[in-house]
């Protein structure tokens, strides 16, 4: 076993203890080698410096024994340090007592990402020629300890990444064991590496040209990584199948993974290797290989969970063996706290899981505004519908118009015509198809807001002038767009430009568009009496957007009456035996497309006691039908 120096530091040091000395004895304005005195050890010292720093060695002098293959050999060495920036400078120069030897000592400093450069000193003999003073090439030149044949080597080491939390500090993304398929080149000939590599991507079911293709132009010593399977996945015939086919391995490991693959998915991202746009975009951050967030809060967040990477430098032989030659070690991740309750995260899930449209179940609690869950169903192809989509919002935002209506003046028992139609600039509005037409006529506001009653509604719109529907919608969450810290769209309340706009928009269609999350915020502001602003990523200021007009108790009251009605007297009638708190409520579904195409988004927003909820269907029969269900269970399951 060869010794290795770990003392070149100190010696640099002790070398320049000494040429102090030497300095403190020389004259007054010893500015350095005179010109004049010809070819001096200290011009070649700086040169070949120069030349190890920027990579180029075409204008070092080295002895003609070692001058042929310097360069070649040189890249040779740093190869496997890539382009991470180097400084080399010349500490001091000792010329021998002879006169026609010198050794200079030169400083390496690396910047390798961590809180210290890698910095040492190398010795680097110099001899007089007949022309100049001439260097002689060998790989202590780049590092101390290497021997003839020895290259360096950095790899970076990844820190732990912080855990996503949820309430009661539960953990949302953990560290959770894995199954990692792929093929192990070393343990494959080269000719049968591409189609093994295409048998597995075959079994695993991912393209497999593309992986044949990585496979082939990874080095001979790489495991080219297929597929990750969470470990309770990977069954026996699994296993057996991997094993079958030659170089194919399945290899244990951890990723910080959520419980299910589902679990909050489009909101929480994921992590992966980064991508080559990443690292194009910040190289001083991204190295090839590094892991970090891809998506969603896993990369709005990436500098807090990711820590910071460390890096380990070792030289490797020709024989391939390896030892370390310096080591900063990675800095761990910070955990993200969020607000998601992790079982009812999943149990809204569950209760989405066979709904074949486009769906999502937001939760939130009024008395604070966290919000609890916000699942996306599985037709929604991975989008963040829960707090993004945007949609209109139907008859649930005739909360909004009916908190308008009050502040004009209204009362829950202001009568207003239901009538079966009505016409507006030469546009009908009707009901929906299976309104009951015993709740036609003359009726108060709070029975048409209990049965919905497009045409009473629309039949105030002469009430409402200027910004007055768009304040209402502020008041309840709804219209003013501010950064929550994730993905959020609080809707749009745009002022109509037209009657039948006007009339469009006090029905929740026309121009209103919505997110789950907002129409939760809106009927969790009815409930609680004060706007409700929603709350998901711990430490993310989510103060009241400005000139926001506060609820009065009087207004919030009526607006809990008459939403208390539809439950008790109306069209959310399926709420009424829940146990618990009473429910407030209000279905909605909003007409989109046209013709034959002409469908319905299914809508119902609740609320009890500390808990808000919205539920959303892309296409449904109606709120109460198709909705009305799923949020049933869910008030049930939140018990």
């Amino acid at each position: 076993m060869r010794a290795r120096s770990g003392q070149t530091l100190g010696r640099g040091l002790a070398v320049l203890l000494v040429l102090g000395l030497l300095v403190g004895c020389t004259g007054d304005g010893d500015d350095g080698p005179d010109p004049d005195q010809g070819p001096t050890p200290e011009a070649t010292a700086e040169a070949l410096a120069t030349g190890l720093q920027s990579g180029d060695l075409i204008r070092v002098a080295f002895d003609s024994e070692t001058a042929e293959g310097a360069q070649a050999a040189y890249d040779e060495v740093l190869a496997g340090m890539g382009d991470r920036p180097r400084t080399v400078e010349v500490v001091d120069v000792e010329e021998g007592s002879e006169g026609d030897a010198a050794e200079a000592t030169l400083r390496w400093s690396w910047e390798l990402g961590g809180e210290q450069p890698w910095t040492y000193d190398v010795v680097a003999p110099l001899t007089e020629g007949e022309a100049e003073w001439q260097a002689t090439w060998a790989t202590t030149l780049v590092e101390p300890s290497l021997e003839p044949g020895d290259v360096l080597d950095l790899a970076s080491l990844t820190p732990d990444r912080g855990d996503i939390l949820g309430a009661r500090g539960l953990g949302l993304v953990t560290e959770r064991q894995v199954s990692r398929v792929g093929i192990d080149k070393p343990s494959v000939e080269a000719s049968q590496a591409g189609a093994s590599a295409r048998a597995l991507a075959k079994l695993v079911g991912i393209d497999a040209k593309e992986y044949a293709k990585r496979v082939e132009a990874a080095g001979p010593q790489a495991f080219v990584e297929a597929i990750v399977y969470r470990q309770e996945e990977v069954d026996p015939g699994l296993l057996q199948a991997v094993e079958a086919i030659a170089g194919a391995r399945l290899i244990g490991g951890s990723l910080p993974l959520a419980p299910t693959r589902e679990f909050a998915a489009p909101l929480l991202g994921r992590v992966g290797e980064v991508t080559a746009e990443m690292i194009e975009e910040s190289p001083d951050k991204y190295q090839v290989g590094d892991v970090a967030g891809i998506s969603g809060l896993q990369a709005r967040y990436d500098d807090t969970l990711r820590g910071s990477p460390g890096v380990k430098v070792s030289a490797i032989d020709d024989q391939g063996a390896a030892y370390e030659l310096f080591r900063s070690e990675p800095v761990p991740g910070q955990p993200l706290q969020l607000s998601l309750d992790l079982d009812l995260q999943v149990e809204a899930e569950r209760l989405l899981a066979d709904v074949t449209p486009a769906s999502a179940l937001v939760a939130l609690r009024p008395s604070t505004g966290e919000i609890l869950v916000a699942a996306n169903g599985p037709g929604t192809g991975g989008l963040n519908l829960a707090t993004f989509g945007q949609f209109a919002p139907g008859s649930t935002f005739k909360s909004v118009s009916a908190l308008a209506l009050l502040r004009a003046g209204l009362t829950p028992q202001s009568v207003v015509p239901c009538t079966a139609r009505v016409v507006v600039d030469g546009k009908t509005f009707t009901n929906y198809d299976d309104y009951p037409s015993g709740a036609l006529g003359d009726i108060p506001l709070r029975t048409a807001l209990a049965n919905s009653c497009n045409t009473a509604f629309i039949s105030q719109a002469p009430r409402l002038q200027g910004t007055d529907l768009f304040d209402a919608g502020v008041s309840l969450g709804i219209g003013l767009d501010h950064d929550l810290g994730f993905p959020a769209y609080f809707g749009s309340v745009e002022p109509s430009s037209s009657k039948t706009e006007s009339a469009a928009q006090l029905i929740g269609q026309g121009t209103i568009l919505a997110s789950p999350m907002v129409m939760a915020a809106v009927i969790g502001s009815a409930q609680s009496g004060r706007l409700v602003i929603p709350r998901l990523v711990e430490g993310v200021d989510v103060s009241p957007p400005e000139g926001a007009q506060p609820l009065e108790p009087a207004e919030s009251e009526a607006l809990r009456s008459m939403l208390r009605a539809v439950v008790t007297d109306g069209s959310g009638r399926g709420l009424a035996d829940v146990p618990g708190p009473p429910v407030i409520a209000k279905t909605g579904t909003a007409e989109f497309g046209a013709g034959d195409d002409l469908q319905t988004h299914a809508w119902m927003i609740a609320a009890q006691g500390d808990l808000a909820v919205a539920v959303f269907v892309e296409v449904g029969a109606s709120g109460s039908g198709t909705a009305g269900p799923i949020l049933e269970a869910f008030l049930r399951a939140a018990q």
